[in-house]
Order: structure tokens, then sequence, then C-alpha cells
């Protein structure tokens, strides 16, 4: 299958890159005094090969050499999505764990491609607020995990024809250069999170707070206000800000709605939906909907209410023994911006002898979870890329059951260790940031960790810890949060002997319980007990810069410490 761009995208792609040639080649330079800036990137070699042919850099500067980075990195994720399409046209001689990797593979490409030409629209101008570089940082840093994600899933399953035919070495490549992108980029423009809340009269969401589905409907839509109503969906608080709406929909196993399966209900919300337009609201009547669910990146704005934790649930089994990759296992999986879930279940029930097998996987920017319970052993919830929110949410496992490379934020949650299998110990998190640059991490804020019922009536030899370094530059905080005695009190596990220990960032503040205790906490280079200030940087309106976004939701949330 040839890739091909749409009309529309072509000629905004081909306007961009040609205004960008025009701007830069009416001065000739001599290439040898690029040594400057790229010699401050991670891969400088890297950063050379990114610049035409005869280019030199006497007159160039920072944003200069971030802009012809990411074109070339366009370039080249443009090639990598054509060689994945080239294997997959042989398909029919494929193993079909290499087929679900390279499945994977060309939709994080496909991402990969829309993410770059964002970026490259953007760096335009040297004038990008303190949110529009943010935007940016985040696309570049996720550019960087998808790629990584490739390269997992292609040796998790697809190892053997990995080898044989290569395709790990132009991905290596690649990263290198999306890396560069990333780092020109924050030298240039990149903000400082530690500035503040764009918006401090926001910091505090204080209206919604105790109320089960704090939501207003406008009431420029009174028909649908009042169908609303009738289900009880949405409570009409006078101090609650109200959340845009402009379609509701209703699954009901039973027949008695517009739907019986969700997937029938996700297929049918517009495309590309803008912010200003209100959410798409998908009401999920209480049931157990065995479905594999996926919200796409054209589904934007889309909110799902259930009926209740335990009540509307939405059950899988997809897991690594049985041939998925980690990436294809969710139960529910979500690309779509600015998605909501509210009472809701997320199950895998693949059980721990399945090994890897995800409830959630969320790659969806501005994404917010509110009273959810997200359920399973292995690899739980896969907060995959981009930014994320959780409040009030319950979530279950036991090896590594909060992983991924996507700036989360977890407030008044409740966490909960599994018994593991036998010789197992159980790491709540696995924070995969690859790179120095990346303005990502797992923060844990006013949570509870307590054992689930298998792990408190065992006989306690099972061990727990708050994380464990999955990758290199593995960001991980704890916050304010109750820690009860099932945690370890090295706090921290290594993953395999010293890798990341002097790389990685974890750190606690101000939290409580038997568990909390840090005089016996591992001793790592990369490990920190912080002040308020520091921590300052991981919330969320810091590090999810949350109140230019959240309000819309309606969710609780807490912008500071």
């Amino acid at each position: 299958m040839a890739f091909k761009f749409n009309s529309k995208n072509s000629l905004a792609l081909f306007l961009v890159v040609a205004l960008s040639f025009l701007c830069f080649s009416s001065t000739a330079y001599d290439i040898s005094s690029s040594n400057s800036v790229c010699d401050s990137t991670p891969y400088p070699s890297s950063c050379i090969s990114s610049l035409p042919t005869n280019y030199n850099t006497t007159k160039a500067n920072v944003y200069d050499f971030c802009q012809f980075s990411i074109r070339k990195s366009l370039s080249n994720a443009r090639k990598f999505k054509l060689l994945i399409e080239k294997y997959q046209r042989s398909s029919a001689a494929l193993s079909t764990g290499v087929i679900r990797a390279l499945e994977d593979c060309h939709l994080l490409a496909d991402l990969n491609m829309d993410f770059l030409t964002s970026s490259m629209k953007s760096v335009s101008t040297k004038a990008l607020s303190s949110s529009k570089a943010d935007d940016v940082q985040t696309l570049l840093s996720s550019i960087l995990t998808n790629t990584q994600t490739c390269l997992d899933g292609l040796q998790e399953t697809a190892s053997t024809w990995n080898q044989k035919n290569g395709i790990s070495t132009p991905l290596a490549n690649d990263n290198k250069l999306f890396s560069v992108s990333l780092s020109l980029f924050n030298k240039a423009w990149g903000h400082k999170i530690n500035e503040g809340p764009s918006n401090p009269s926001k910091l505090q969401q204080a209206g919604f707070k105790n109320s089960p589905l704090p939501f207003k409907v406008s009431s420029k839509n009174k028909a649908l206000s009042e169908r609303l109503g009738r289900r009880k969906l949405l409570q009409t608080d006078d101090g609650a800000d109200e959340v845009p709406i402009s379609d509701l929909v209703i699954v009901s196993k039973d027949g008695s709605g517009n739907f019986t399966t969700i997937n029938e209900a996700v297929a049918m919300a517009p495309n590309n939906s803008l912010a200003s337009d209100g959410y798409y609201l998908i009401y999920v009547v209480a049931g157990v909907y065995e479905e594999y669910i996926t919200i796409p990146k054209n589904k934007k704005y889309l909110m799902m209410i259930g009926d209740g934790i335990n009540q509307t649930v939405i059950t899988g089994n997809h897991n690594v023994v049985d041939g998925w990759t980690t990436f294809h296992s969710p139960t529910f999986a979500v690309v779509g911006h600015g998605f909501v879930g509210v009472n809701i279940t997320f199950r895998n029930t693949a059980g721990g002898i399945k090994h890897q097998a995800v409830a959630v996987r969320n790659g969806a920017d501005m994404s917010t979870f509110y009273s959810c319970s997200f359920e399973g052993y292995q690899d739980t919830l896969y907060v995959h890329s981009q930014r994320q929110y959780y409040t009030e949410c319950d979530i279950y496992g036991t090896v590594d059951f909060i992983f991924g490379n996507a700036a989360a934020v977890f407030q008044n949650c409740n966490i909960y260790p599994r018994l593991p299998l036998a010789n197992q110990f159980n790491a709540i998190t696995a924070q995969g940031r690859t790179d120095p640059n990346q303005n990502t991490g797992i923060s844990i804020q006013n949570c509870n960790i307590k054992a689930a019922d298998d792990l408190a009536s065992s006989e306690g030899t099972t061990q727990t810890y708050l994380g464990r370094p999955w990758k290199a530059y593995s960001r991980t905080i704890y916050i304010q949060s109750f820690m009860d005695s099932l945690i370890n009190p090295a706090g921290w596990r290594e993953w395999s002997g010293d890798f990341a220990l002097s790389t990685l960032y974890y750190a606690e503040l101000g939290n409580t319980g038997p568990g909390s205790v840090t005089k016996e906490r591992v001793t790592w280079p990369g490990f920190h007990t912080i002040s308020a200030t520091e921590a300052a940087n991981f919330t969320v309106s810091n590090f999810l810069l949350g109140d230019n976004w959240l309000p819309q939701t309606g969710v609780p949330y807490s912008g500071s410490l």
C-alpha cells in the first residue's frame, strides 16, 4: 500500500516546507560552525546530518537548527512508515506476532507524522506562548515514546524477524534525530515548568467537590438538558461551571438506548471536533460490556459516562502470552484528544499467569478519568504518552501496574497492589522516560496506597515497591499520599543491576503512614526527598498546565499542593 497524504494536508505541508526553504536558502553558510549548536544536543552527528547540503551556520541560530531538524525528522518518519507498509504487504508470510507488532508500528508512525507536521507549523515563528511551547514539547516527547514503543513491540513478539530484517536500525537512527529535535526545541522555546500556573484564579475548583457527577449542561440546549436530566446523568449545581455538550447517545445492552455496543456509539461520534463544539457524550448504562474499544485520533472531545464503578464494566483478556503486544493488549485504548471517562470500570481478566495484560492504554492528550476503576494484574494502566489526569480512581495490579511515559498526575486515587504470582514482587510504577528533555513523568498526589483484599489476607511475604525504572530517565514523584505498611522500607526497586540509578528521578514529599518513612530508603543518586518548591513542579497547574484545559471537563482538581 503506497503512502498518501490527503490533499488538504499535502498542501499545508508543502507550503510550510517551501516557506522554510525560502527563509533559509538565501544566505550561504559554512557548515563547520554548526558544531557549537549541535554539540549541545545528545547526538551531534545526527544534528549535523539534518542540515541541508552546503548549509552553514555563520548567521544561523538554534531556531534555524530546530526547524531543519524537525523537517528532517518528518522526512525520516515518512520513510519509516513506507518501510512498515512494505513489510505489511507481505503479511501472508508473516507470523501473527510480527503482524501485530507491525500494526503497532504503523499506527505509531502515523501519529509521529501528525505530531511532526503540527510541530513544524508551530516552530515557523519564534513567538510561542508558554502553553503553545508546552504543546510542542509534549508532541516531540511523544514522538520519542512512540518510536520506543514500536521498538519494544518488535523485540517483544517479533525479535527473530526483527533481527533478520534489521528494522530496528533505521528506527534507532530516527530516534536519535527525534531526540535532537526535542533538545533543540527546548533550548529555543522550552518554558520552565516552575513558572507557575497560567490562570491562578482557577487553582481550586471547590464548587465541584463531593458531587457524584458535578456537571451542568448549557441552557442553550434545552432539549438536551431535559434528556440528560431524565437520565439523571448530570447534576445541575448553581456553583458548578457549565460543561459544553454537543450531543448525547445512550448505550444499553437491552436495546433501550441508541446502541447496544460501545463501539457502535464511538463510530458515530463526529470526526475532529473542536473544544468549542462541546463533548459528544456517550452514556453507557449499567452492564458488563465484553468489547475491545479504541477511541481513535479523529474522535476528539468524546466524553463517556457510566452508571458507576462495578456497575458499568468494560472487560477483555488480551495478553502477551497469547501473542498480543503489550501495546495491543488493552481492553480500552484511547488516542483521541480531550477524552473524558467517568464512572466506569475497565478490566483485563487475563490474570497474572498471562503476564502483560493491559486494561487501559491512554495516549490521548489532555485526557481525564474521574471516578473510574482500572483492574488487572501486570501492566494494568498504560499511561502511554501525552498529558493525562486521573482523580478519585481505583487502580489494582501487581507488577508495574501503572506504567508508561505520559505526563500523568493522579489525585485522590486509591492504589491497590494485589497478590502476585509466586516469587514475584509488586512494583506500583514503571515510568518509561527515555530522554532527559521529555516533559514526562508520573506524579501521585494525595492518594491512598493500601493492599487489595487478596494481598492483605496473604501471609505477608510479598514485597511491594513504589516503583522501578523501566527506562533510563524514569521519573516518578509521590506527594502527600498515605502509604500503608505493605511498602518495603527501601521504597524503590532496581530494574536490572545499576541501570538508570544515576539518571532516574524518584522523589517523595509529605507522605504519611507506616510505609512512608524514608530513613531506610534507597541511596541511589537519582532518589530525592524534596522540598515543597520542587514538588510544585509536578502539580496539575505546572506539570500539566491543567488550568488551561481541565475546567472545561467539569472534573474536580487541585492545581497546587
